[in-house]
């Protein structure tokens, strides 16, 4: 397994199955866990008090900043960030209103916008760090009824390259990872008959669990993944083939 050992992690959307897995096993290969989301008392069910919680709305106007500020007085520092805040508001495009528009952009793509701004200077001082960031295979492809969705992880994908050009003289890495269809609340709400279609295209022939995304999200933390830098990984079964 891939070591952490004296790392801090911070990890927003946390109460999410993916953001939990994530927390899960990088306390598992020794980092100090900060784990932030809207809800304490759903930080306070989903995790025990060996790690550091931080409720916080991110879409607020200073939310990024005040969790930065807020994880580097507990912690001590940041030396992993995992921006995998995000929503769905699908419907499709003619009937799509500003606000699911903005709403989505803002939870899923301005506050990982702000999340990168905030914790690039400590990381820069500290001349290494690893951004990942939780992009879609729907910022890829698309996805009929998600033009919201899909605008913000193609735009974080995107987004995430420039970054990674920006800082990597600094021994700072920003990646995305791009899951397929996991097994979580966000995909459970799907239609038998949707899922159905989707599992049509997958060639793995089966959803994946949290944990597939949570087990790379570690390798990309890791002092092993020091040269891959501005890249996107998909996790998809073989569904989308890039």
């Amino acid at each position: 397994m891939f070591e952490l050992n004296g790392k801090v992690a911070l990890i927003t959307g946390a109460t999410g199955g993916i953001g939990g897995a994530i927390a899960k096993r990088m306390k598992d290969a020794g980092a100090t866990v900060v784990v932030s989301g809207r809800s304490m008392d759903k930080l306070n069910a989903q995790f025990d008090d060996s790690y550091v919680k931080i409720p916080i709305d991110l879409a607020a106007d200073n939310g990024a900043v005040d969790l930065v500020n807020a994880a580097i007085e507990a912690a001590g520092k940041i030396d992993i960030v995992v921006n995998n805040a995000g929503i769905t508001k699908d419907t499709l495009l003619m009937r799509m209103t500003d606000e699911q528009f903005d709403d989505v952009i803002n939870t899923n793509l301005r506050s990982c916008f702000k999340m990168c701004r905030a914790v690039i200077m400590p990381m820069m001082k500290q001349r290494n760090g690893r951004i990942i960031n939780m992009a879609s295979i729907i910022g890829a492809i698309g996805g009929p009824g998600q033009a919201n969705y899909a605008a913000s992880k193609g735009g974080m994908i995107a987004m995430t390259k420039s970054i990674a050009a920006e800082v990597a003289s600094r021994g700072i890495t920003a990646n995305c990872i791009a899951p397929g269809f996991i097994k979580t609340p966000m995909t459970d709400v799907l239609s038998d008959d949707l899922k159905k279609t989707y599992l049509a295209q997958i060639p793995a022939g089966r959803f994946g669990e949290p944990d597939d995304i949570a087990a790379a999200c570690v390798f990309l933390a890791s002092d092993d993944a020091s040269y891959i830098n501005g890249q996107v990984l998909h996790i998809n079964g073989g569904m989308g083939r890039f």
